[in-house]
């Protein structure tokens, strides 16, 4: 009967695991941070209290509690807990959990909760052998991803389990779980005698961005790197702090939510006429070690299509960008880009051009295809002139204005609708002149036929 013994997370925690690993919090009220779904009378809380939890999605990014929360449901539930890292395990691990779990509710009547970690790295096969398990309650599945669940996870799996999205960690909530750990004799480093700077805390707390396990190494690095004092005291100050967490972690996937997060903020932002966002979400992007290429060629997108007309020049800039990065590469690329990104941020916009294109694609999907007319015809070969193409056709430079009145297409509703907005204001008015039809005379009697 061991196999159906009652289990929780070892108690006993190796003293040489990692600080992060140690403080791993047991009780509910250790655990830091979440409190958007995990505070006091939040759904999470209330249901792990009543010992009711049902199949869970933990999302978010790394150190930010998605594991621990894990462990404080194993230390906290009745049902017998099980984990796997998604990683490391296969198929094989996954239909023996499930089959023992089945001979446990029969004989136990005890639930089980399998917790995977890093679920993501299941493939689909993997993710739907859970599936029947899971709908029939055999199983309460935990599974932790810092991908987004609707394009990782399998839908069917996805649509029977609650999601809880884990946001970075607060400073405040970063100082706590470092103080904690200086506190605690039996797992953490209380039994040293140090003493740490407010500084010092700060900026670990700052430099990790939100990441509680970031911050907790680097505090395990500096205490076991400072040599005490004549007193026994170990002195953590913030030069310590600095050269525990020399560079900060910016948070960025390029597969993941980060990267397409990240770039929508910075096209919005260009699209709202803040050059100042606009340059730190690039900043951001680059730092965390984005493809120049991939930033120069959204600016070039929104130069044309949210600029437009109203200041053409923001495309040719733009253009000129992305060639001038491809060209030179980074570190330098990142000034022409700025340049690129402040002017066309602060550019009048127009989208009438790229709804113009919508609108006439929409009729040729969806309405009957309309035949060039004759005067429109190509005449550039033998035999052209019998069939009657180009016959009729007005040359507009022959006219007042460089503009004749003249048929273009048999049917056609208004596409392009130029704003009142800046160069795009002088297109608005002559382009209604010539929608209203506005008459001219000819400077000459004779008119040319075709232009190639």
């Amino acid at each position: 009967m061991e196999l159906f013994s009652f289990t929780k997370v070892e108690e006993k925690i190796d003293p040489n695991a990692p600080l992060a690993l140690r403080m791993r919090p047991r009780k509910i009220e250790d655990f830091a941070g979440q409190v958007h779904f995990f505070g006091p009378d939040k759904l999470l809380r209330r249901m792990l209290k009543a010992d009711k939890l049902s199949s869970v999605l933990f999302y978010g990014p790394p150190g930010t509690g998605k594991t621990a929360l894990a462990h404080v449901i194993a230390y906290t539930t009745q049902a017998h807990f099980e984990d796997l890292n998604a990683a490391s395990s296969n198929i094989k691990d996954v239909r023996r959990i499930l089959r023992e779990a089945k001979e446990r509710a029969l004989r136990l009547k005890q639930r089980t909760i399998l917790f995977v970690d890093e679920l993501h790295h299941f493939n689909r096969t993997q993710q739907d052998i859970l599936l029947p398990d899971v709908e029939k309650g055999t199983v309460i599945l935990i599974g932790a991803t810092v991908h987004n669940p609707f394009f990782a996870i399998n839908s069917p799996l996805v649509s029977r389990s609650q999601i809880f999205q884990f946001e970075p960690l607060s400073k405040e909530d970063v100082k706590l779980i470092l103080r904690k750990a200086l506190t605690d004799k039996e797992r953490g480093l209380g039994n040293l005698h140090v003493e740490i700077d407010e500084e010092a805390l700060d900026h670990l707390a700052e430099m990790s961005e939100g990441d509680a396990r970031r911050a907790l190494n680097a505090l395990e690095v500096g205490v076991l790197s400072i040599k005490p004092d004549s007193k026994g005291i170990l002195h953590y100050s913030l030069g310590v702090a600095e050269e525990s967490i020399q560079r900060k972690a910016i948070v960025y996937d390029k597969e993941g939510d980060a990267h397409y997060d990240a770039a929508s903020a910075f096209i919005k932002s260009m699209r709202g006429g803040d050059p100042d966002a606009a340059l730190y979400w690039m900043a951001k992007m680059l730092e965390a070690g984005e493809d120049p290429r991939f930033i120069a060629r959204r600016i070039v997108i929104l130069a044309a299509e949210d600029v437009g007309n109203a200041d053409p020049m923001a495309l040719v800039l733009a253009n000129a960008a992305l060639g001038v990065s491809e060209f030179v590469g980074l570190p330098e690329a990142r000034i022409p880009l700025a340049q690129a990104v402040t002017y066309v941020a602060c550019a009048p916009k127009s989208n009438a051009s790229y709804l113009a294109i919508e609108k006439a694609l929409e009729d040729v999907r969806k309405e009957r295809t309309q035949p060039v007319p004759k005067h429109l015809k190509d005449t550039n070969y033998p035999g052209a002139a019998k069939l009657g193409h180009g016959e009729g056709y007005k040359y507009p430079h022959n006219y007042p204005g460089q503009w004749i009145e003249q048929e273009y297409l048999p049917s056609c509703r208004p596409y392009y609708e130029p704003k009142g907005i800046g160069l795009e204001a002088e297109i608005k008015e002559r382009l209604e002149k010539w929608r209203r039809k506005v008459p001219s005379s000819p400077e000459k009697d004779s008119v040319q036929k075709d232009v190639k």
